[in-house]
């Protein structure tokens, strides 16, 4: 899950029928032919020219498989040493709307000091495979509406009088889903992608499905095994989504606004400690002061495209990693002791090309599919009225996470009950502050996989602990992961971790320039 840009919501389509088990219609579909592995797209091979590329053509409706296809691209980093090789490990980056075919090479291409995200001994035995999901990336994206549909900068999430103005932006986008992508829509829900999994499992030839999935990666990974639990290998959940509401994604989007203010009332602690390098007090109180006045500043007059929801999207996205908090505080930092703004305005500003509105289609289409949402814009509003009691980033989330799903254009589903039997031991990674997938949730879904085991790491805020880049590292969770994916070996009970390191703000860091906010850099 992530915290997103708003989108907008989609036209009028027949409501989905039932789908069958997974299990019945994938038996029925066309056995999938072997991959064939070759050149990648340029953006793919370029940075990342250790991969190959395959595509798999999949059922667009796996009640009809013998009907139209969809294709998928999927990416490989080969096992290093053939005579170590234990089979492929599949890996999503979350989303919905990851890229997961640049995840396999995120998590092996070696960084300026030869680290890599998985260990040595991980990429000797497994082919690491990444795919976009359907709808996604070079796997027959959708879109639904022009780049430039929003307004720059958006309006006020928090104003009352922007709410008409809102409601009118989401309804819009639903209604350019429907018109645009109509024909795919129907089908883009997790329990669709989980099927293509299967398929790309047997298309590689592989009995069991070895699996890495981060945050909405550990939903995707959990509706799996949930179909196919006789085809489940090693499991690797991380940054773990609570599947056990009707309203999955609703509450999940409701949990991150309290989520994101804590954590951020810890960043605003490690602002004041580094008083002597960014000047913006030396309390949190002070540090938070300094905020609030840029925000008011942003929402009273917009600096261009960026104004009030602009800067907290931003913020927001910050909190998932402390790999841009430098960046971000020094950009904070010019503005309010040097009234310069260029930073801070280049960071925010809203992401208007062609990819960015597909993985906004995408996201929507997937959360709107897959679960229950309120019938009424009142029942938006109120939840949204409650949580902003405490948390800055309540009326943004509201937006950014499924109000186009109140006109989304098949209608709500319920999401797929997970009963967590029949399943191996599955590993269980999650941060005790996590903002984007709270602890809550890991808990929950630890108690449905009853075999599952949980590593939680302790004093940390960060999305994610399993495999991030070398300076967000945690070395216990990776030699954990690292000997769960080599033996099969669960720890013998739930374990507690250390925090890793938060960033020191050295003259050299804060040269560095600020990154893309992004489960791929770790």
């Amino acid at each position: 899950m992530r915290y997103r840009l708003p989108v907008v919501a989609a036209a009028t389509l027949a409501l989905i029928a039932p789908v069958a088990p997974a299990t019945a219609t994938a038996a029925a579909a066309p056995a999938p032919s072997s991959l064939v592995f070759g050149a990648c797209p340029a953006d793919i091979a370029t940075p990342y020219p250790a991969l190959t590329c395959a595509t798999l053509q999949v059922p667009v409706d796996y009640r009809r498989p013998q009907g139209p296809t969809l294709e998928l691209l999927i990416t490989k980093h080969a096992a290093k040493d053939p005579a170590k090789r234990l089979g492929s490990l599949l890996v999503n980056p979350g989303g919905p709307g990851g890229y997961g075919s640049f995840l396999a090479g995120s998590l092996t291409r070696p960084d300026a000091t030869g680290f890599t995200r998985l260990q040595p001994a991980v990429l000797d035995a497994y082919d690491v495979i990444g795919f976009d999901p359907r709808g996604v990336g070079h796997s027959t994206p959708i879109s639904c509406v022009e780049p430039t549909y929003f307004p720059t900068p958006q309006p006020d999430p928090d104003a009352p009088s922007s709410r008409g103005p809102l409601w009118k932006l989401w309804s819009g986008f639903a209604d350019g889903c429907g018109t645009k992508s109509g024909a795919l829509i129907p089908h883009l829900g997790t329990a669709n992608v989980a099927r293509d999994m299967d398929r790309i499992r047997a298309a590689l030839g592989d009995q069991k499905l070895n699996y890495v999935g981060f945050s909405y990666g550990t939903y995707l990974g959990t509706v799996y095994g949930e179909l196919f639990r006789h085809r489940v290998g090693r499991m690797i959940l991380d940054g773990n989504i609570d599947p056990t509401p009707k309203d999955v994604w609703y509450q999940a989007g409701l949990a991150q606004a309290p989520g994101i203010q804590k954590r951020f009332d810890s960043y605003l602690g490690w602002v004041a400690k580094y008083d002597s390098v960014f000047h913006l007090g030396s309390t949190v109180d002070a540090v938070r002061a300094n905020w609030n006045k840029t925000l008011t500043d942003f929402r009273t007059r917009p600096h261009g495209a960026v104004g009030g929801h602009e800067l907290l999207s931003l913020a927001g996205g910050v909190m998932f990693s402390e790999s841009n908090w430098i960046a971000f505080t020094r950009a904070l930092s010019s503005y309010v002791v040097n009234g310069d703004d260029a930073d801070l305005v280049d960071f925010a500003a809203p992401d208007t090309s062609v990819e960015g509105e597909q993985s906004n289609a995408i996201f929507n289409a997937v959360i709107c599919a897959d679960s229950r949402w309120p019938a009424t814009k009142a029942g938006y509003e109120r939840d949204a009225a409650r949580l902003a009691k405490t948390s800055q980033f309540a009326w943004d989330g509201i937006w950014a996470n499924g109000s186009a799903c109140r006109d989304w254009p098949t209608g709500p589903q319920n999401p797929l009950h997970i009963s967590g039997r029949g399943l191996p031991g599955i590993l269980l990674f999650n941060t005790v502050g996590d903002p984007s997938t709270p602890y809550a949730g890991a808990l929950k879904l630890h108690k449905v996989l009853k075999g599952s085991v949980l590593v939680t790491e302790k004093d940390s805020g960060k999305h994610c602990v399993f495999s991030n880049s070398r300076l967000l590292v945690n070395t216990a969770a990776n030699d954990i992961g690292t000997k769960y994916l080599l033996t099969g070996e669960l720890p013998a009970g739930d374990v507690t971790i250390p925090g890793h390191a938060l960033p020191v703000p050295t003259p050299a860091a804060l040269r560095a320039p600020m990154a893309k906010v992004s489960l791929l850099d770790g």
